[in-house]
């Protein structure tokens, strides 16, 4: 069915008023099509965003083969009368077409006409052509006749035309005697008159092919035109698509514009399609995500955050580790806070919100000098498992290097619960540093403690003031292979977990020396009474008061 523009406008415009519902719309107005009124709709984008009319009309029918096939069959079976044919099959509509058919699958075999043509008929026919309402080749398929012909009934007509015109103004020109009298023309004014419109026809029918080539070429040009503004809005979408992926992730890391979220696509469609007044059905391949996935995502989107509550808890345990905890930490947290939620969700709000701890790495401090001494036996052997409290120890020394200078950390671990047995903190990795914290972890121990203490084949483990020590409080010295770090995996383990909650990633321009050894220290008490260890659920000293271990 053919609607009319006013009707096509009131759809239009009835369809944005519903919010571009087309079963409101149609419900109320009992016309058109879904796919109709969404093609009304882009069009009318369209003329608004380029200012040009619909040039849209009526689309010309296609036919398949096998029809085409018919209808020659038909009007060579019955008769070779083209009314008859289309009459019979119902198609075409255009005598013009079925004869192209049939020149075409069965060339010659078309019947031309056979006698006169009634004068009046050439007549009607002559002033159609003249006037611009037929082209010949269209007048001379409804008359069964060529081209050639009709043209020839227009010279001639137009020859006999300007012949009369020219006998009439000279019976009408005075006489002798103020009368006028008929005069006949003679046979050369007359050959004359003919030649002069043979001449105009000629260049009537010289100005009706110019047009004609002119037409095709302002036909190739509007094609042309409308290819480009077709491609110009397609690379429109795609910079628009590609901007907007960049805006809506931003420079995090991991940020990846070509690996969007079903979330984070519908966020896109959505901007793109209201800012450059593109439908959102055309966008979606774009993207590639699915019709129903993008609704699914909409209507997800405009529901409540059922995580709004939950948000500033985690937020507020993220902040309070000062960005050390990872998921499972801050779950712990929130445990103890008597808030009962899922690891993995508390995981995706630190995901989606950007809660990631700061990570690593700066490469290590190395004590290592060479084999100054008889280095003593591997006991632990990688085992690092300990039944109870001050029966291994391990010990190891690290760097940190700041805009104001340099800090050592000499600590010693119990591997019964990874605590911070004792640590000491200078500005130079030398005896006192390393022989102060092993005095302090000493005076921890219990009647009847005799741990086996473990560490890497460093300088500070062999100088006589620490196997001074250890004899004195019966330690049993232990020692890693000789640049083999997994052998002192507790130690190693130990520090790394402390640079990257502590150390890496942070800036320390401006901190002074002491301002950073204080914060150093700070850090190793909140890690020994605080920080929640993910295996208890608790911090070590709270597990060790749970245990009886201390007071």
């Amino acid at each position: 069915m053919t609607y009319s523009r006013q009707q096509r406008d009131r759809a239009v415009d009835l369809y944005i008023r519903y919010e571009c519902c087309a079963a409101d719309a149609i419900h109320e107005l009992g016309y058109p099509s879904k796919e109709a009124l969404r093609m009304w709709y882009r069009e009318r984008l369209e003329e608004e965003r380029t200012g040009v009319p619909s040039r849209r009309g009526e689309r010309q029918r296609r036919y398949s083969e096998e029809q085409k096939r018919a209808a020659v069959d038909h009007y060579l079976e019955c008769g070779r009368r083209l009314s008859r044919t289309m009459r019979m099959l119902g198609y075409p509509k255009s005598k013009e077409l079925l004869m192209a058919w049939i020149d075409e699958l069965a060339p010659g075999r078309r019947r031309l006409r056979h006698g006169p043509v009634p004068e009046e008929l050439k007549r009607k026919t002559v002033v159609a052509v003249a006037s611009g309402r037929l082209k010949s080749h269209e007048a001379a398929a409804e008359l069964g006749v060529q081209a050639a012909v009709v043209r020839e009934w227009k010279r001639q007509m137009l020859a006999g035309s300007k012949e009369t015109h020219v006998t009439r103004e000279r019976r009408e020109r005075p006489g002798d005697g103020g009368g006028a009298r008929p005069v006949v023309p003679d046979a050369p004014a007359v050959a004359a008159g003919s030649r002069d419109a043979a001449g105009l026809a000629d260049a009537l029918a010289s100005m009706e092919k110019r047009l004609a080539r002119m037409q095709a070429r302002l036909d190739e040009l509007d094609a042309d035109i409308e290819r480009q503004r077709r491609e110009k809005r397609e690379l429109d979408v795609e910079i628009a698509i590609r901007r907007g992926a960049l805006e809506l992730l931003g420079k995090e890391p991991g940020a990846d514009p070509e690996n969007l979220t079903n979330r984070e696509k519908t966020i896109l469609v959505k901007q793109i399609s209201e800012a450059q007044r593109v439908s959102v059905k055309s966008l979606l391949p774009a993207v590639g995500l699915a019709h129903s996935t993008y609704h699914y995502r909409l209507n997800a989107m405009r529901r409540p955050d059922r995580d709004a509550w939950l948000l500033p808890l985690v937020e507020e345990a993220f902040e309070n580790s000062e960005k050390r905890y990872g998921y499972k930490r801050v779950h712990l947290e929130l445990q103890g806070m008597g808030i009962t939620v899922s690891a993995k969700r508390v995981m995706k709000l630190m995901t989606k919100h950007g809660m990631v701890p700061l990570f690593k790495s700066a490469k290590r401090y190395s004590s290592y000098k060479g084999e100054l001494t008889r280095a003593p036996e591997n006991l632990v052997n990688r085992d690092f498992h300990a039944d109870r409290p001050n029966m291994l120890w391990v010990t190891d020394l690290t760097e940190f290097s700041i805009p104001a200078g340099k800090a050592y950390l000499s600590s010693l671990i119990d591997c019964y619960d990874g605590l911070p047995v004792a640590w000491t903190i200078g500005t130079s990795p030398n005896a006192e540093l390393a022989d102060g914290m092993l005095s302090d972890a000493c005076s921890t121990l219990g009647e009847g403690d005799r741990p086996v203490i473990h560490s890497d084949r460093g300088r500070h483990y062999r100088w006589p003031e620490w196997i001074r020590i250890c004899e004195e409080h019966k330690l049993t010295r232990s020692m890693s292979a000789k640049g083999c770090s997994p052998d002192n995996a507790a130690a190693e383990g130990f520090f790394g977990r402390l640079k990257q909650e502590f150390f890496h990633k942070r800036s320390f321009a401006g901190v002074s020396m002491d301002e950073f050894i204080g914060m150093l220290d700070d850090y190793m008490v909140w890690y020994r009474d605080k920080r929640i260890k993910t295996e208890f659920g608790m911090s070590i000293m709270d597990r060790r008061r749970e245990l009886g271990l201390v007071a």
